[in-house]
């Protein structure tokens, strides 16, 4: 604990990715920083827990490694990070369908032949769209028209069929809605972070993201299990009743806290999801591969064991498959038995480890999309988090930085 005769200059409220992105700009520029965290833990929503020997993240997530801000923040090798197949296999009424990156894996090019695949339109569309996003400049992206991405796919040339086979499963899975109603913009930016990049777990988990950031902290920096009950004039007060006078205060927490401590403050709706984690005794996709489903009945599932083997203790396999909403009484039963499809095999057998439901997973980002937001509130006041930028693991750093920007530049440093 700091010791209690003196004051911070900046006060940061929650120990997520942005607020520890923005502890640490701040720090570097010489300023006395406090990071104060309601938890017992670093990370909000990118934690992972240890349970029954297994490692269960908060959520499935994912790291991409061509983010900007996890380039230049993260020292990738340390993480010892894992890799999930270039590509996605997709169950459907045709069976099982690979979507892979030629690119990286030549040997998989005969099966994104036309016909074989999607027709030769759709491969076409694919291949000019891909070719765009991944080559171009980030600003003609930026710059773009704004629009629901399934506008925008239909516009590119892709026809129903394949937007429906192959798209929508997919996308509902990293944007948590199952519409196609997300900002093309952002659409975009995603795919092209997708070509560049490799998507990855740590293998101590998720969680070992922020716990890298918070490392990289002085000592001291991060005051765990000390809720915040609100903003003052000075400051900011404790649920413990202690006060804390500050120069300025940053609330970096997630939505629903931000909008109790900032009344008046705009947060938009999020999405909500429920990961279920089964496991079972041999693994029944011996490969580091996504699963979506056409149907729709799941977002996606993977077998996450054999992403990283360290996720589960020898001679047992960990099966995550996430869904849109709340857990239900029944869903759960209904998952598995989309499982015992679209894998081939009985799961009647597989144990339910746990659950997990994320009820603010990620912002709603229907166009017109900002893709940044100004952090000031007002005089020593700031507010920084996927909310004011992007729903993702760069919004949230990106957004911390401009928070940190944005301060010095008020501080006149």
């Amino acid at each position: 604990m700091r010791a209690t005769h003196r004051s911070p200059d900046v006060l940061v409220v929650g120990a997520g990715l942005a607020g520890l992105v923005c502890a640490h700009d701040l720090l570097r520029s010489g300023l006395d920083v406090w990071v104060v965290e309601g938890s017992d833990g670093v990370g909000g929503r990118m934690r992972s827990d240890r349970h029954e020997g297994f490692v269960i993240d908060r959520g499935f997530q994912v790291l991409n490694t061509s983010y900007p801000q996890v380039r230049a923040r993260l020292p990738l090798r340390d993480l010892r990070l894992r890799p999930f197949t270039p590509g996605v296999l997709v169950h459907t009424e045709r069976g099982r369908l690979r979507f892979g990156d030629p690119t990286r894996e030549p040997r998989r090019l005969a099966g994104m032949l036309p016909g074989r695949l999607a027709p030769v339109r759709d491969v076409l569309a694919l291949g000019l769209m891909s070719a765009r996003d991944m080559l171009g400049p980030v600003r003609a992206l930026k710059r773009a028209e704004d629009r629901t991405t399934r506008t925008a796919l239909a516009a590119a040339g892709f026809s129903e069929r394949f937007v429906e086979e192959f798209f929508r499963p997919f996308l509902s899975g990293v944007f948590l809605e199952d519409e196609l109603e997300t900002s093309s913009r952002f659409f975009h930016l995603v795919w092209r972070s997708m070509l560049r990049g490799t998507l990855c777990l740590p293998a101590r988990g998720i969680g070992a993201v922020p716990a890298r950031l918070d490392d990289a902290l002085p000592t001291g920096t991060v005051l765990l299990e000390t809720p915040v009950e609100r903003l003052t004039d000075s400051g900011v007060l404790l649920v413990s009743g202690r006060e804390i006078a500050a120069r300025a205060v940053v609330v970096a927490t997630g939505p629903a806290a931000a909008g109790t401590l900032l009344p008046g403050l705009g947060v938009p709706p999020y999405r909500v999801v429920t990961t279920y984690f089964h496991v079972c005794g041999s693994s029944p996709l011996t490969e580091p591969t996504l699963l979506t489903d056409s149907r729709r009945r799941f977002l996606n599932t993977c077998v996450l064991s054999e992403v990283v083997p360290g996720y589960a203790p020898e001679g047992h396999c960990l099966v995550e498959t996430s869904a849109l909403g709340p857990d239900i009484p029944g869903r759960e039963a209904l998952v598995r038995k989309a499982l015992a499809e679209v894998y081939a095999t009985d799961t009647g057998g597989w144990d339910l480890l746990t659950v997990r439901t994320v009820p603010q997973a990620l912002p709603a980002m229907p166009p017109p999309q900002p893709l940044s937001r100004t952090t000031r509130l007002g005089a020593g006041r700031y507010v920084c988090g996927d909310h004011r930028a992007t729903g993702s693991v760069q919004g949230a750093m990106a957004s911390g930085a401009r928070a940190a920007r944005e301060l010095l530049s008020d501080l006149g440093r």
